[in-house]
């Protein structure tokens, strides 16, 4: 059948063929890696928050810094961008404006302040950080504070109320609370400790 079927306009059908082999489906879920929000105050250890920002990193996570206005003057804004990534929020954006940060999986306010923990337990957000950290209580993501304060600030019986009001709406807070000028004295990655940010990303 070979010429003489060609010409009768009869083809004998196609030799069977194997399946194509099945590739793996393409993951629907980015890759990319969790995201971690650190809140900067205005305290005297706020310049050293790159401490916090490298052991998160560390960690496996990517890294994006929210500072109060106040303290914009206490930290080196060129040297936190380029070791994020990220530019440094701290006011609301314009409509239409990018998002600069992707939603946060979890966020650390360190250090946080008197001013800070009370407007945020009394729900105040004057502040884009603080218009943040309200809104996280309504989305379920995991926040820590690490109180930073004076003696004196810390008696006040607004900043006891305040604390417990933060824990029972699930702030994890840290064992410090007093203001540490020395970089050594602050436990940065406490914060990291109680977001359990382990030190394998995903474990």
């Amino acid at each position: 059948m070979g010429e003489s079927a060609t010409r009768s306009g009869y083809l004998p059908p196609a030799a069977p063929t194997a399946p194509p082999s099945i590739l793996p489906l393409e993951p629907l879920v980015s890759q990319r890696k969790s995201f971690l929000y650190v809140v900067v105050c205005a305290a005297g250890v706020a310049g050293d928050v790159g401490t916090l920002i490298t052991a998160a990193q560390d960690r496996g996570w990517d890294v994006g810094v929210v500072a109060t206005p106040h303290a914009m003057g206490f930290i080196d804004a060129a040297a936190v961008e380029a070791r994020t990534g990220y530019p440094i929020r701290s006011a609301w954006r314009r409509p239409g404006d990018p998002r600069p940060l992707p939603d946060p999986d979890a966020i650390a306010v360190a250090p946080a302040t008197f001013n800070t923990l009370n407007k945020w337990a009394a729900g105040m957000s004057d502040t884009l950080a603080l218009g943040i950290l309200c809104e996280a209580y309504g989305t379920g993501v995991p926040t820590a504070a690490l109180p930073c304060l004076s003696t004196a600030q810390a008696a006040h019986p607004a900043y006891r109320r305040s604390l417990d009001a933060l824990r029972e709406m699930g702030v994890r807070i840290g064992t410090g609370e007093r203001d540490q000028t020395v970089s050594g004295g602050f436990r940065w990655e406490e914060a990291l400790d109680l977001l359990d940010i382990g030190s394998v990303h995903g474990s």
